[in-house]
């Protein structure tokens, strides 16, 4: 697990919404909260909100939630309607992923998952629509597909930079390979704002990209100590998406 868990062994534990984002030891506070329009070609279907809270605020160094909805627009919902969430319950130092739940509606689909990774055991639950428990095996710490967007915010972003993320989806372990790419200038609704690319691995996700050869991925963090996705662009075999960030709180800076 080499880099990341150095990393996350001089941090702590994440500070509370109302503290300092510059003091924080991560890039990240509890209460962060990131909003997105998202795009297939030129046309507006979508939203998404991403933010990070606090299992129990009465707690000290309680587990963190990371939580992921995305909804499609009324213009959208006419031909494949989505209300999706998900959540991640990940350990107060951000070490390792404890539980991962996804409730998906898209579509015609329906499902409801829940993924519990038990360390002491080396062990990750999978239940599908409450069907029997699927065992996969692991032999260290792990993050699931959600968290790891966080957990990648932890390293410094050098150009040409290649990081391995130690993942688990509940059905296999992966290690996601994400390289870092040039910085440059892009345009948001709110303005333009210096971002640094990265491209995940796509031979290490699943689902659409497997079924488009010329799918690709990428995501654009701001250069600064936060750290936050500004823009997510993707091409798979049913056309461009790309989510883009319209609101976040605390309020990004940068802009031009």
């Amino acid at each position: 697990m080499g880099s990341w868990t150095t990393c996350l062994s001089s941090t702590g534990s994440l500070s509370s919404t109302g503290s300092n984002p510059e003091t924080s030891p991560y890039p990240f506070n509890l209460g962060e909260r990131l909003e997105y329009e998202i795009k297939w070609g030129f046309f507006p279907v979508g939203s998404a909100v991403m933010e990070v809270l606090a299992e129990d605020k009465a707690i000290e160094n309680s587990p963190i939630l990371v939580r992921f909805n995305v909804r499609t627009n009324s213009f959208a919902d006419t031909f494949y309607k989505v209300r999706t969430s998900i959540t991640s319950t990940v350990s107060s130092d951000f070490s390792r992923t404890l539980k991962y739940q996804k409730e998906q509606r898209e579509g015609k689909t329906r499902r409801e998952i829940e993924v519990v990774y038990n360390y002491d055991e080396g062990t990750v639950s999978y239940v599908k629509n409450g069907s029997k428990p699927k065992l996969t095996q692991i032999s260290g710490y792990v993050h699931d597909p959600l968290s790891i967007a966080y957990l990648f915010r932890l390293h410094p972003l050098i150009p040409g930079g290649k990081t391995v993320l130690p993942t688990c989806d509940g059905k296999r372990f992966q290690e996601v390979v994400v390289q870092t790419k040039e910085r440059k200038l892009i345009s948001l609704p709110r303005g333009r704002i210096f971002a640094i690319e990265t491209i995940p691995a796509l031979s290490n996700l699943r689902g659409v990209f497997n079924r488009s050869p010329q799918g690709t991925l990428k995501v654009w963090y701001s250069d600064d100590e936060r750290r936050v996705p500004l823009r997510v662009s993707s091409r798979v075999i049913v056309g461009s998406f790309t989510a883009s960030l319209i609101k976040a709180s605390p309020p990004i800076r940068g802009y031009h």
